[in-house]
């Protein structure tokens, strides 16, 4: 409940974050401990304890009734809720160095100018935690759909890409996958930085390439990413998996993915994860696990239970943060 007499007005709390945070740096951090780092700079500078943890409520500073967001590009993401007119939204803007520069507090009335279609988009997640084994196999076997189609001791014939339709020729036992991608544990790639997910998935992928016996690389950002071999690759520096659209478990058929005339569903995809750290240069591989879609929750827990996690995009305007 919010208490009257410790309100700060909109104006007043844009003006006291915009004066403490500018200037200070997120830089090196991974997106969950940037956003940590945040929200323990609000509190330093409200006059706040900081806490041990962060309470999951909404919002989360309830007392001033706002969120906050930190934000590299005009494109913010609402999850889980549509934008709440009384509620305010603190907008952290930092540069490409990861200085903040600016700090705007909106009212959800304001924010709400900015939604242009109302719509949320749906996004599964799982958890993901890694256990003492460097490598786990969670499903031993392909599904019964794929298991027919596959081909043990298999040495991969020359001319084939990654991004080839999945034959009987090609197509790899998990087990053998398994077996080779293992040995990518303990490999180190240069780190493009918590914000250039898609540079550091691209690494991975050619990480993995090479481990399966591929003589060339190529990533068109499309499910799944190793097409040759139904092979969904994650890269985990924090416990929450992105899952997109679809369940991995779903028997829904991939559109225009077939073997020997058989359709090929989510759930017959491979999802290889490799957990890692990173110390801001380097992204070191540490765990890796493999399992079919259709084992994937047997190991791998949906996120908050067995909801479906969403999110509102609001385009926000370039202007927003030049200085009036």
């Amino acid at each position: 409940m919010t208490n009257t007499h410790l309100w700060v007005p909109t104006r007043d709390l844009e003006r006291i974050l915009d004066n403490a945070l500018v200037g200070r740096s997120l830089a090196g951090l991974a997106l969950r401990t940037r956003s940590r780092v945040a929200k323990e700079l609000v509190c330093e500078a409200l006059g706040y304890p900081i806490p041990k943890a962060f309470r999951k409520a909404q919002p989360r500073f309830v007392g001033q009734r706002f969120d906050t967001y930190v934000q590299k590009s005009d494109n913010l993401q609402v999850w889980n809720e549509q934008v709440v007119p009384t509620r305010r939204y603190v907008i952290i803007r930092i540069d490409d160095s990861e200085s903040i520069t600016h700090v705007q507090v909106l009212e959800g009335s304001e924010l709400v100018k900015f939604d242009k279609t109302g719509t949320l988009t749906h996004k599964y997640q799982a958890r993901i935690v890694p256990s003492d084994r460097d490598a786990e196999l969670i499903t031993r076997e392909d599904t019964s759909v794929l298991a027919p189609h596959v081909r043990p001791n298999l040495g991969l014939p020359s001319g084939i890409e990654p991004l080839d339709d999945p034959t009987v020729g090609t197509l790899i036992p998990i087990h053998e996958v398994f077996e080779r991608l293992r040995q990518a544990v303990g490999e180190s790639f240069l780190d493009a930085g918590a914000d250039q997910e898609r540079n550091r998935g691209a690494a991975l992928h050619s990480l993995a390439c090479g481990y399966l016996g591929y003589s060339s690389h190529r990533d068109d950002g499309c499910f799944p990413d190793i097409r040759n071999q139904l092979l969904e690759l994650k890269l985990q520096t924090s416990p929450t998996v992105d899952l997109g659209l679809v369940r991995p478990d779903s028997k829904e058929s991939l559109d225009g993915l077939t073997i020997e005339g058989v359709k090929v569903r989510h759930c017959d995809v491979r999802y290889g994860l490799f957990y890692a750290t990173t110390d801001g240069t380097n992204v070191t591989l540490t765990n890796f696990l493999l399992t079919t879609g259709e084992g994937f929750f047997k190991r791998l827990p949906q996120f908050r239970g067995k909801t479906l996690n969403k999110k509102l995009q609001l385009k926000l305007p370039s202007d927003l943060f030049v200085d009036s």
